[in-house]
């Protein structure tokens, strides 16, 4: 990566969001069912987090694919597990229940910049990019960021 100095040229979230507006925000409702949670991240193509909203479209959380995963697929993890009562778990639990609170997120008056060191510090790959009620407008990944750094840097970024 270039030098620390070269990084501080990467513009604002802002910047970024009419591109990530164009594709499917990877959001699902708190009272989703594991079902509707499964639905959606087979629709998400580009996204391994989902992002937990209320009624108002208001971030509450959000739902990583490995959580998910441990959780649909716990039977295989060992051979101690009641089948009936892992299937009334699954029916019943919600969006809700699976979310981590607290997210990474962020919203377009920030610096690039500051959220790539973020996102970095705590090892994430994606977060939700918040309006001013913090509804979520946008989703950002590294993978965008990426885009983004070679864009402005140009194709040499040794």
């Amino acid at each position: 990566m270039a030098g620390a100095k070269d990084i501080r040229s990467l513009g604002k979230i802002a910047d970024l969001v009419e591109e990530l507006k164009q594709r499917k925000i990877p959001v699902v409702h708190e009272r989703a069912t594991v079902s509707e949670i499964v639905d959606a991240f087979v629709a998400s193509h580009h996204s391994r987090i989902l992002y937990v909203v209320d009624d108002d479209g208001r971030l509450r959380g959000v739902i990583s694919l490995g959580n998910l995963v441990r959780h649909v697929f716990l039977l295989y993890h060992g051979p101690s597990i009641d089948t009936g009562s892992l299937i009334s778990m699954v029916v019943s639990e919600t969006a809700e229940h699976f979310m981590q609170r607290e997210p990474l997120f962020t919203v377009g008056s920030e610096d690039i910049e500051d959220v790539l060191e973020r996102m970095i510090k705590k090892n994430v790959k994606e977060i939700p990019i918040l309006d001013d009620e913090k509804r979520v407008v946008a989703d950002l990944t590294m993978i965008d960021l990426l885009k983004h750094y070679k864009y402005v840097k140009g194709p040499d970024i040794s």
